[in-house]
């Protein structure tokens, strides 16, 4: 089928708008026309070339939400008509999916960044040309996509597919890493280094998750005043002054936890100052420059750093309880998103790169 998607070319300043040729989903797969996609810092990296490459040209987005209107014959959770968010992919069948931590599914990557299904074929094509596909098992860049069935978490009715759409990674990220990943406890603290759209969805979390300290750092005084919002109970202006001066006032013996979701190699030293005894960093990122931690101050304080990937949360068991978290009024998403037609693909995309909003969200058909 012909459908118009954001193509990423190698050497372009951003993704345009194209017309390309679908192919019809295989027997694991659904075809969602897709409403609602998300902007994830993911997408810019992967579009550059920073991180793991994806081989150009491809159609990139992997925080789509639709309306599936095709089910492959092996799908047993989804039936024609259901409203979806997608999330990335995996093989189902490894330890980590089994144990439902798809994130650390030992296809994750290749399924992620490859490009293609695990046979090489791409669904995406431009005469004879082929186009990079199944991006996070999906390319929701898009007005349609084939996703692999399994990521995808059926959305009842009456929850806007907008809103919900960055459930699939950037809130799941942040979130799930707070609850699932830290496991963070009533009455605990923790400290969130860069508030944007992960960092606000860990901020959420740890307020739902009952922390009574949660303390937002930012360089942005607007995104800062949004975490106080939020739940934060504290925020300090990561640019102004003596920072450990100024959180040690606030945590005197440090945090239980830290979440860094920022690239500065001095976030990272931060990310492992600022814990107690036996506390625990938690990161998401990888930072710009090379960075070693304190190994003495590891040893002498018990404190240990965590790698985090997808939040450690199983998509389909862990976004129904942010759905209902949402209608319940305790998740307020919306209030980080910034919504732009499909057709203005490209100012989105320069807003993210920019920074100058927080969570870009595509809306690219009717519900």
């Amino acid at each position: 089928m012909r459908i118009t998607a954001a193509v990423s070319r190698a050497g372009a300043p951003a993704p345009v708008l194209e017309e390309l040729e679908l192919s019809e989903p295989r027997d694991d797969e659904i075809l969602v026309r897709v409403v609602a996609a998300g902007i994830c810092h993911t997408d810019l990296n992967s579009h550059i070339g920073l991180g793991m490459p994806v081989p150009k040209p491809a159609v990139l987005g992997h925080e789509g939400a639709g309306v599936v209107e095709q089910v492959g014959s092996a799908v047993g959770h989804l039936k024609v008509g259901d409203r979806v968010v997608i999330s990335g992919g995996s093989c189902g069948n490894c330890p980590s999916c089994l144990a439902a931590k798809p994130s650390y599914c030992r296809e994750a990557m290749p399924r992620s960044f490859g490009g293609r299904r695990s046979d090489g074929s791409t669904s995406l094509s431009k005469g004879d040309e082929r186009v990079a596909s199944h991006f996070f098992a999906q390319s929701s860049f898009a007005t349609h996509c084939v996703a692999n069935a399994r990521g995808a978490v059926p959305i009842p009715e009456g929850v806007p597919l907008d809103v919900v759409a960055p459930m699939g990674c950037g809130v799941i990220t942040g979130a799930g890493a707070v609850i699932e990943g830290l496991q963070l406890r009533p009455g605990q603290s923790i400290v969130v280094f860069g508030v944007g759209g992960v960092g606000l969805s860990a901020v959420m979390a740890a307020w739902v998750a009952g922390a009574t300290t949660i303390v937002a750092v930012d360089t942005v005084a607007e995104r800062n005043e949004l975490a106080l919002e939020l739940g934060a109970t504290h925020a300090i202006d990561a640019g102004a002054g003596d920072f450990m001066e100024r959180f040690r006032a606030i945590l005197p013996f440090g945090a239980d936890f830290s979440f860094n979701t920022t690239t500065a190699a001095s976030a990272f030293d931060a990310a492992v100052q600022v814990l107690a005894m036996q506390g625990v960093a938690g990161f998401v990122t990888r930072p710009r420059e090379p960075w070693t931690p304190d190994m003495m101050a590891m040893l002498a304080h018990g404190r240990s750093v965590k790698g985090i990937l997808g939040g450690s949360a199983s998509p389909r068991l862990f976004i129904p309880k942010l759905v209902e978290l949402w209608r319940q009024g305790r998740f307020p998403v919306e209030k980080m998103i910034a919504r732009y037609d499909f057709a203005d693909f490209g100012k989105a995309w320069h807003d993210c790169e920019a920074a100058s909003v927080i969570k870009p969200v595509l809306l690219v058909g009717e519900e």
